[in-house]
């Protein structure tokens, strides 16, 4: 497959910039993403019940901060660190933490990718809506150990996303058709066509299989699944 049409970091931080009031509301901001907001709960509930001393997160792809402000509704104070390439959903997720957060809670715009943390610093990481921008197999490799090595001993990544499947007839029935039939229900086939068109250009998800498979190779030792709809599941690694 090739990448060289796709997105470009710069191009995707820039529609983020646009779209900051949007993300802000998980009832506008995640209408395309199934069971968005059952995730979200099911994620930050998860946290919390397995780590009752939890103490340090990055959320590597924060966007406006709503897993962030559902986390520390349920525990707080916490050490917190939001990455994201938008400066302008950094600063409301900043905005909207520190209301909540009495712990320290530190930013950096970026990609991920290009940053550094001392090894073994956190004990959750939490990627939404972010893993789908990479891109070819050493992308994905590459990261996933990165992610694995800031992570303390027993510590865990939870990941939220769109995802492919294997079977390419599978994925047309289960991505055009049921996907796309969501898609029409919500707005209509203008509006289908529109989110199609702006995840071929921007996303290159992998199927969840991959993925797991891609945590287990870097060095988890638990991986599991939390609930999967179509084409967007929830799983976690833990080291």
């Amino acid at each position: 497959m090739t990448y060289s049409k796709k997105s470009s970091v710069k191009e995707i931080q820039e529609r983020f910039d646009q779209d900051v009031e949007r993300f802000s509301n998980l009832e506008t901001g995640q209408l395309t993403t199934l069971d968005a907001k059952f995730n979200m709960d099911l994620i930050t509930t998860a946290i919390v019940k397995a780590y009752p001393k939890l103490a340090t997160v990055l959320d590597i792809g924060c966007g406006a901060g709503n897993y962030d402000v559902s986390l520390l509704q349920q525990k707080s104070p916490l050490n917190m660190t939001l990455v994201d390439l938008s400066k302008p959903m950094l600063e409301r997720a900043e905005q909207r933490v520190r209301v909540l957060n009495t712990g320290e809670t530190k930013t950096a715009q970026g990609d991920f990718r290009k940053m550094e943390f001392a090894a073994g610093q956190f004990d959750v990481i939490i990627a939404t809506a972010v893993l789908h921008h990479l891109r070819d197999d050493q992308d994905w490799e590459d990261a996933f150990k990165k992610l694995y090595n800031w992570l303390k001993p027993g510590g865990s990544i939870w990941i939220f996303d769109l995802i492919q499947q294997q079977n390419p007839a599978l994925q047309k029935f289960v991505y055009q058709e049921l996907y796309g039939d969501y898609l029409i229900k919500l707005k209509d086939e203008a509006y289908r066509d529109h989110v199609f068109a702006y995840i071929e250009k921007e996303d290159s998800p992998r199927p969840l299989m991959y993925q797991l498979d891609m945590l287990r190779k870097v060095g988890f030792s638990e991986v599991d699944i939390l609930h999967k709809n179509l084409c967007f599941a929830s799983f976690v690694g833990v080291k």
